[in-house]
Parts: C-alpha cells; sequence; structure tokens
C-alpha cells in the first residue's frame, strides 16, 4: 500500500509500505477513507519534536471502514464507518477510567511512566505507525475507535479525529466560564477550535492573536476579536482593550514553533531579544535541514507563553495545547507566580471527548468543515505538506483521501 514515511528532518516520501494485520486479539485493521495533514507532523518534519524512526508512517487523524477485528473487539463489526482517536489508549487502565487516556498505563509500549502513545509518532511515543496510508492497525480497537453516526460526513468526521478535542480540551482546561473574556493564541485549525469551543463553554469575548489574515478572518468569522501582531504590539492591545485588567483565560494553541513579531512595534522587542531566541531555538531544534523555505523551525519558541503570561488578568488561567517536546525548558514562571496564575496543560484525552463532539456535529450546532481549506488526493500528499507548512494563504486545514492515488 501507499504511505507518508518519515525518512529524517526534512525527509519525506510517498512510499510503497507493507499492510498492517492484526498482532493482538484487541487490534482492528481499518481502511482509511479520510487523513490529515496536522502541525504536530510539522513538528517532528522541522526537527522541534525529535526521536522519530526512519519508516515510520506519519498522519495521526483517521476515519475509515474496519476492515477486520482481532477476536477480543467485542462492540464493533466489519464494515462498520469509524473515527480514530489520535492518541492511543486501552480503555480499562486507571487513567483512562478516569478519562486521562493520553496518560494511559498500558499503551505505549515503552512502560506506564513514558507518557502519550500516539499514531505517527517518535520513538518515545511508541512508535505506532501513522494514518496518513491506505490502510492502519488500530489497537486496543474497543475503545480506540468510535462508531460514525449517520449524517456525518467524512470531511466533518476526520477534524473530530484531533483537532476539534484538542481545542475543546483546551478550553476546558481553561476553566472557561459564562461570560469569561478569553485570549487564543495562534489562528491555526486548533486554536480555530479552540474559538469555537470557548464560544460553546459561555465565553463573553474572545481575542485571537496571529499574523495571518486569512486565519484571522476564519477566527473573525467564530466571533473573535482579532489581533496581527505584525501589525501591533499584542499584550499593549489586550490590556487596553480590556481597560488595564487582561485577560481571565489563555490558551497557547502554537507551540514550540511559535514565530516572534517580523514587523510593527513588537519587532523591536523581538530585536532587544534576539540572542535569547537564539537559544531558545537550539535548545527546541538541536537538529534541523530545512529544504529552501520549508521545515523551518520557529524562530522564538517561547513567545506564546511570554504574551499569555503578560495578557492574563492577576488570578487567571493558562491552558497550554500547543506541542512542547521535552527537551524545553523556557517558561516565565517569575511572572506567573507572582500574578497567581492557574497553569494546566497537556496532551488531549481525544477518547474522552469525541463521542460528545460527534454529537454536536450530527445535530447541526458545530459544522467544523468551516474550518477544512483542502480536500487532496493522497498522492497529492507532498505538494501538500509544503504548501500547509509554509502556511500559504488559504491553507488551514488538509484532508487528504487515501483512496485517489491516482
Amino acid at each position: 500500500m501507499k504511505a507518508i514515511v518519515f525518512h529524517g528532518i526534512g525527509d519525506i516520501r510517498l512510499d510503497d509500505v507493507e499492510e498492517p494485520r492484526l498482532e493482538k486479539p484487541t487490534d482492528a485493521i481499518v481502511k482509511l477513507s479520510a487523513s490529515a495533514i496536522c502541525g504536530t507532523d510539522l513538528h517532528m518534519i522541522r526537527g522541534t519534536m525529535p526521536g522519530m524512526k526512519p519508516g515510520t508512517i506519519l498522519g495521526h487523524e483517521g476515519v475509515g471502514y474496519i476492515e477486520a477485528l482481532g477476536d477480543d473487539v467485542r462492540n464493533f463489526h466489519v464494515g462498520d464507518r469509524v473515527v480514530i482517536p489520535s492518541t492511543i489508549a486501552c480503555g480499562n487502565c486507571v487513567y483512562c477510567r478516569a478519562g486521562y487516556h493520553s496518560q494511559c498505563n498500558d499503551a505505549n509500549p515503552n512502560g506506564a511512566a513514558a507518557g502519550t502513545a500516539f499514531f505517527g509518532g517518535p520513538a518515545p511515543t511508541g512508535p505506532f505507525h501513522g494514518m496518513q496510508a491506505e490502510k492502519v492497525r488500530v489497537p486496543f480497537a474497543n475503545a480506540g475507535l468510535v462508531r460514525i453516526p449517520d449524517g456525518v460526513t467524512d470531511e466533518q468526521a476526520i477534524l473530530v479525529s484531533d483537532i476539534f478535542p484538542t481545542g475543546y480540551f483546551g478550553a476546558e482546561l481553561a476553566e472557561i466560564k459564562p461570560g469569561d473574556t478569553v485570549a487564543v493564541f495562534g489562528c491555526g485549525p486548533v486554536g480555530l477550535f479552540a474559538i469555537v469551543s470557548a464560544k460553546l463553554f459561555g465565553a463573553g469575548r474572545v481575542f485571537a492573536i496571529d499574523c495571518h489574515e486569512d486565519r484571522l478572518e476564519l477566527a473573525r468569522a467564530q466571533g473573535a476579536e482579532v489581533i496581527n501582531f505584525d501589525e501591533e504590539e499584542p499584550v499593549v492591545t489586550l490590556l487596553r482593550l480590556t481597560n488595564g485588567i487582561g485577560v481571565d483565560r489563555a490558551i497557547d494553541a502554537v507551540g514550540v514553533d511559535a514565530v516572534h513579531a517580523h514587523a510593527g512595534p513588537a519587532a523591536k522587542e523581538a530585536h532587544a531579544q534576539k540572542a535569547e531566541h537564539k537559544r531558545e531555538v537550539k535548545e527546541a531544534a538541536p537538529k534541523t535541514n530545512p529544504d529552501g523555505d520549508n521545515w523551518v523551525p520557529g524562530d522564538a519558541p517561547a513567545q506564546v507563553l511570554q504574551w499569555a503570561v503578560e495578557g492574563l488578568a492577576k488570578a487567571g488561567t493558562l491552558s497550554i495545547i500547543g506541542v512542547y517536546p521535552q527537551q524545553v525548558r523556557t517558561f516565565p514562571i517569575g511572572a506567573a507566580m507572582n500574578k497567581n496564575l492557574t497553569l494546566k496543560m497537556g496532551n488531549c484525552n481525544h477518547r474522552k471527548y469525541i463521542p460528545r463532539l460527534l454529537e454536536l456535529v450530527r445535530t447541526g450546532e458545530v459544522d467544523p468543515t468551516a474550518i477544512l481549506s483542502h480536500v487532496e488526493p493522497m498522492a497529492s500528499a507532498l505538494d501538500a505538506y509544503r504548501n500547509f507548512d509554509l502556511r500559504k494563504p488559504g491553507w488551514v486545514k488538509v484532508e487528504l483521501e487515501p483512496s485517489q492515488l491516482q
């Protein structure tokens, strides 16, 4: 079968690979009808999430039809149409039973203390082959699959595999209460769903901070008040628009590949911090392999954390759902402590949220496809990756169709 395969930092290819097979009685094989490209995939290709094993199939978002089932998977039939949660969970351990599926004790073969297991990730996460392929093996399929209700399309369901649950998780971590003022840093797919989710939690005002006008326009369409950090200093603007108070809640939906301002008044501060940003980049991405303008790590890994802490009101809450690998250690802890901030963060417990969000989609309360910008055949995946990596105008979220290989 065909799949998008990681060969090294800055090197991905569309390869012929062996088809997956059932390895344990709790496995399923799913023939994929939809996959997607995520910003987390870019972290690995840029070198800001190390430890990828060459030969690993990328991708952690999947929708498809069950082709084969292990004997111990008792709640599905061959032929069922399902969405696959991005993080892998057994459904049985004490963490899964408490809803912390991303911290499952049994899913990661590196051991209970190894942390989150997910599809298409680096060695410390398993590794497990991903879903930018024609088929995938799903471990713990009784818990690792969710049946898609009638009336929900592939285009809607693929967005509930990872990015909608992650945005919703971010809003929940932020402890948003009705009437709260919220700042969402980053208007990529997860940030846009964090805005949608903040509204679902009853936020009174939502600010969206980014530098890409097309993404800011999508945020505005979701009801957010937008701030372009290449045109105005974002913290100054947040404080001015909140009468000097700051926001109650902030969500970091960017992570390690954040960039500093390259124009406007905030660029002066970035210039003054040039040496510190350079140190942070070296810490975050000790090995890189750019190809022209592609696969270039962010130039200010801790930028969003700095702005979020400064823009929060005293006793506010910072929710961090942007990816930070273990080698990153920079955080403005003194400023956060002296404002009595609450910090909550982590990898999304996808399996906990997917049934709830599918129901919101089925009833029409939320149409996630407002954020889907491109549907591309798998044969065009490498070009789609490059365009998405460069954040070209209009390239916000890309669905891949594994069946379309011509």
